[in-house]
């Protein structure tokens, strides 16, 4: 049975908001309704930070009330707060007449603590741009840090092009524990969680920017993580909603940036670190990937990419540089089985580097804070 907007509407129209009467779809706080071919609902509610509190039962009896809708197969709703430079909160916006408050642009609002219980760190790996070969360093890193005694989860933020499942070999969907709150997958002694294990393969996720922050949130904060010693969080790549989402919502203890040696990737780098910086995230270092391809036949090395282009650059920026990975096929061939290469060869030489790599960051990650407190930063 196909569920439509009018439906969804329909049921939101018993929900109330205001004090005088107002319902959900009247108030002006209703995002746009998505509806996927699943007949998954998705919603998002805007608020002001201010009334996350008050808003929390309204929007769990939304959800109850879509839910109820026959067809309807599962609802996410979430409070957002997004909101431009001269755009005031909702709850300035409601008084006919009343007195607004604009953010200021550029600025990074007071942080506010909002600790995920149980995890010591959050690390984001992120890059500028697709295509240098973050989520693989992203998931042998995790493995790397694991194979050190330490309790490590991985969650894949990328939402538009999770690879988690397929790096891990993972199939199949969680199971929920209670409530919404979902048991992370599990492979080579990882905790795992993507947005791959809740649709089908290849299913295109046209989302816009509330949706991505919800589902992140979700994944990250209705997920029995239980204790971690290190969350390796594998970004989408680039500096929008998700980047933004995780600085805002989750205390990082830092970021690590991956790139290419080449120019063209190297422009993208600094965006990453620039953003990083402005939300007042630390760099805990720089990884320069597929720095020299080994032939498979010879063992001879080629800077096809160039060589050297990342560590440069960090010098330049004065962050760390953790190493260099190469180019080889025993990588791509591990990463495309499912099989990743520091699980599944941890005394060869590729392991070796990601060991290092893994080393360097976690001598970094430890004198960094724990659970630092995350900056709620405006969206212009």
């Amino acid at each position: 049975m196909a569920i439509t907007r009018d439906d969804v509407l329909n049921a939101l129209a018993t929900v109330t908001v205001e004090s005088g009467g107002a319902t959900l779809p009247e108030s002006g706080r209703l995002s746009q309704v998505v509806i996927d071919p699943g007949n998954r609902v998705m919603f998002s509610i805007s608020i002001d930070p201010s009334e996350a509190e008050r808003f929390e039962p309204i929007r769990c009896e939304a959800e109850e009330r879509v839910r109820a809708v026959p067809g309807v197969a599962s609802v996410l709703a979430s409070l957002t707060s997004e909101r431009g430079p001269n755009t005031p909160p909702p709850a300035a916006r409601r008084p006919p007449g009343g007195p607004s408050a604009p953010a200021s642009a550029g600025a990074v609002p007071p942080r506010q603590g909002n600790a995920l219980p149980g995890v010591r760190h959050i690390v984001a790996v992120a890059s500028g741009k697709g295509g240098v070969g973050k989520s693989t360093t992203a998931c042998n890193l995790a493995l790397a840090l694991r194979a050190q005694g330490l309790r490590v989860g991985l969650l894949d933020a990328d939402i538009y092009g999770p690879s988690v499942p397929k790096l891990l070999g993972l199939s199949g969907k969680p199971r929920v524990i209670e409530g919404r709150v979902l048991e992370p997958m599990q492979a080579f002694g990882l905790k795992a969680m993507s947005i791959g294990f809740l649709i089908e393969p290849e299913s295109a996720m046209i989302w816009r920017g509330p949706m991505v922050q919800s589902a992140i949130t979700q994944m990250l904060r209705e997920v029995a993580w239980g204790e971690l010693d290190v969350l390796i969080v594998d970004m989408p790549p680039g500096t929008g909603d998700a980047q933004l989402t995780m600085a805002q919502a989750t205390p990082l203890s830092g970021a690590v940036i991956v790139s290419t040696p080449q120019d063209l990737a190297l422009i993208d780098a600094r965006r990453g670190v620039t953003m990083f910086r402005k939300v007042s995230v630390p760099i805990l270092g720089v990884i320069e990937n597929m720095a020299t391809f080994v032939c498979p036949h010879c063992g001879t090395a080629s800077a096809i990419f160039g060589h050297g282009g990342a560590r440069q650059e960090a010098e330049r920026l004065e962050v760390p540089f953790l190493g260099e990975i190469p180019l080889t096929m025993a990588i791509r061939e591990t990463s495309d089985a499912g099989r990743p290469v520091v699980a599944t060869d941890p005394d060869g030489p590729q392991a070796t580097v990601y060991r290092t790599i893994a080393d360097k960051l976690w001598a970094n990650l430890s004198g960094a804070p724990a659970g630092r407190a995350a900056p709620r930063i405006v969206i212009e």
